[in-house]
Formats: structure tokens, C-alpha cells, sequence
């Protein structure tokens, strides 16, 4: 086993070594989209397609939600516990002032930081009176006024302050924060109703309590309606450790030897089935997400017990190529970011559209298959 991962490594290594051009046949032209596909990576039931872009981005000043909660540039409360920003000095933090009640689907959010903060659908915060997680990819600019988040709760049975705080801090996962799996991320994304979000969390938990009964770890997974004390459990996160590790070193790899040649993203398969694609600006941006994708993605295939094939290169590249739907809307905050959402047979596409000074580009493309 030790050997064919090896093995599979240095396939990945000579792979990415030769430059994208080479990915195309002989007459092939790349496709519109700009994505191209490097040889797949595989853990357990899941199958993880590096994504590699015709063009990059520059990224550097975004501020991610876990850096920005880390060291204290990004505040999170109850929507009741927060009201205007006022500074004496630059770097005060925020005032904050109670307007209303605690709702469940609003939390407000200051940026003191001086770069502008990204969010993505899917991240969670814990704290508060219940766990949250983030409704929508969005923007929030640098030293903002309080912002209105849309969240759902992932954690239906609290509604009282965690230690007696209603601020909220990056949740369990490690240093990295905890990104929600795909079929969560989906809900908030795309129903954007909290009873599934709701259902799909309740689901998720049952799947993995069965998956760590015989360690005798499931009645402590039963005894929490928190999502994130559920993926906090050692023997949860065992289990998604032994199908994300694996995962995240070998695309570290590809990452690496192809910083020049944009790789950007992953289409991801569990079962042989394509559940979802990210796709960055950047490879840099792509790096600081990648720990959390990788346990997102590995969540999933450790709930999702039923056996399938192996998803193919073609049908993770015709997924990738197919970014148009029959519908779009779009939510735009002038001079801040676009928001789109595109409806197609049997998926979502949701684009984040930078409209900052000196940007105007996608910074994350987010494909849920319905």
C-alpha cells in the first residue's frame, strides 16, 4: 500500500513537471474555459482532478476569514450585539453596540484589517448562541462598517452564549478552520433554506457516527448537534484524516511544481460520481485553502458510504467545461464584488467577481452538481 502511494506520487510529480500544453492531444485545443485537468488523484472512495488555468491573478492582499479571526482583524457577533464602527485611531478595534436581538440566519462582521477580507460559502464560525456557517462567497472591504453575513445554523440544539460570549472564533479543524462538505456548502449555497441545511447536517452526523461505531465513538457524536464538535471528535478526525491526507501531500506536490503553470483548483468525484469544483485566481490563493478543501472534500467520502466507479479524466473535464446555465442572477455591492449564480441541468455555478481597484476578476468559481 505504502509502495503504490509512492508510486502514485512520482506519477503525479512527472505529470506535473511536463507544462500544461503538453496535457493536450495532438489537434486538441484547450477548451473555453481555460481549465485544463492533470491526471487524477484517488484516496479511498475520493478522486480529486487538479485543476491548472491559462491565466492567474494577483491575490496577495485578500485576507482570509481564518486569518483575519486568528489575529483579531476580523470581528464575528450576534446581530444583537453590534451596531456601528467608530475609530479614534486607525487601528482601534470596533465598538460595538446592541440594536437588536440575536436572529439565527444574521451575524455582523467588522474588517479592521486594511485588506480586504474574502468569504467563502461553506466556512464556519462557532460561538455565539449557535455555530454558523457562511451563506454565500462575498467580499467585505478593507476597514468596513459592520456588514450583515447571511449564515444558517449548524448547530440546531443551542441558543445561549458559548462561555458566555457572543463573539465567534474559527472553528475546530486545526489551524486551518473548518469548511462545511460539499453537501452542506450546497444547501447553504444553493436552497439557501435552513431546514436542509439542517437535514443535510443531521445527515452528515448519522453517517459518521456509524462510521466510528466500532471505535465506540459514536454516542459522543450523537450527544452534539454541533457540526464542528462533531468534526472535533478524534475518532471523526481520524477517519477523515486517513482520506484527506493523502490527498491534500500529493497535490502539495503538484502545487508546487506547477506554481508557474496556474494550478488553481480540484474537480472532486466520491464514488465515481463529480460532486463539486473550486476554482481560484490564484495558485497562491488556492494554498491557503487547500488544508480545509482537502478535509471538506474528504468529509464527504467518509459520510457517503455506498460504493460506485472511478470517476474519468473526460467526465471531470466535461464538468469543468460546462459553466453556462439557463439562468443567472447576480447580487453586485458597486466597487466591492459581483456575485453570480448560474443554474444549469443538474447544477449550480457560483462566481465571485472581484470590482475592486485593479481587479475585475473571478476570484472563486464554486460548481455544485444537484
Amino acid at each position: 500500500m505504502r509502495l503504490a502511494m509512492v508510486v502514485a506520487g512520482m506519477a503525479l510529480l512527472v505529470v506535473a513537471a511536463v507544462v500544461v500544453p503538453c496535457l493536450l492531444q495532438a489537434g486538441e485545443v484547450a477548451p473555453a474555459s481555460g481549465y485544463l485537468l492533470l491526471s487524477p488523484i484517488r484516496s479511498g472512495n475520493l478522486t480529486v482532478f487538479p485543476v491548472v488555468a491559462s491565466k492567474s491573478y494577483d491575490t496577495v492582499e485578500f485576507l482570509t476569514l481564518d486569518e483575519g479571526l486568528r489575529n483579531g482583524d476580523v470581528v464575528v457577533t450576534e446581530a444583537g450585539q453590534a451596531r456601528g464602527l467608530i475609530r479614534h485611531r486607525p487601528r482601534d478595534p470596533a465598538i460595538l453596540h446592541p440594536i437588536r436581538d440575536a436572529e439565527v440566519n444574521r451575524l455582523v462582521l467588522v474588517n479592521n484589517s486594511k485588506r480586504p477580507l474574502l468569504l467563502l460559502a461553506g466556512e464556519i464560525v462557532t460561538g455565539g448562541k449557535q455555530d454558523r456557517v457562511i451563506g454565500k462567497d462575498r467580499i467585505v472591504p478593507p476597514e468596513s462598517d459592520p456588514v450583515d453575513l447571511s449564515v444558517f445554523c449548524v448547530e440546531p440544539g443551542r441558543w445561549v452564549a458559548a462561555n458566555g460570549k457572543s463573539d465567534f472564533g474559527y472553528s475546530a479543524g486545526g489551524a486551518a478552520g473548518l469548511l462545511a462538505a460539499p453537501v452542506v456548502r450546497s444547501k447553504a449555497m444553493g436552497a439557501k433554506d435552513q431546514q436542509q441545511v439542517w437535514d443535510s447536517v443531521r445527515r452528515s452526523q448519522s453517517a459518521m457516527a456509524e462510521s466510528v461505531e466500532v471505535t465506540g465513538a459514536a454516542p459522543a457524536v450523537n450527544s452534539t448537534t454541533s457540526y464542528a464538535r462533531v468534526m472535533d471528535n478524534k475518532e471523526v478526525q481520524k477517519q477523515v484524516d486517513a482520506v484527506a491526507e493523502p490527498v491534500r501531500r500529493n497535490y502539495e506536490s503538484v502545487i508546487h511544481q506547477l506554481r508557474d503553470k496556474n494550478a488553481v483548483g480540484v474537480v472532486v468525484a466520491v464514488n465515481g460520481e463529480i460532486v463539486c469544483a473550486d476554482i481560484f485566481a490564484s495558485t497562491q490563493l488556492l494554498q491557503k485553502y487547500w488544508p480545509k478543501l482537502a478535509r471538506s472534500y474528504a468529509t464527504e467520502a467518509v459520510v457517503t458510504r455506498a460504493k460506485g466507479g472511478e470517476a474519468s479524466s473526460k467526465d471531470a473535464q466535461k464538468f469543468l467545461n460546462e459553466l453556462q446555465g439557463r439562468h443567472e442572477t447576480a447580487e453586485t455591492e458597486p466597487g466591492i464584488y459581483r456575485q453570480s449564480e448560474i443554474t444549469g441541468d443538474g447544477f449550480k455555478v457560483f462566481e465571485l467577481t472581484s470590482l475592486l481597484p485593479k481587479t475585475g476578476f473571478s476570484v472563486h468559481v464554486a460548481k455544485m452538481a444537484d
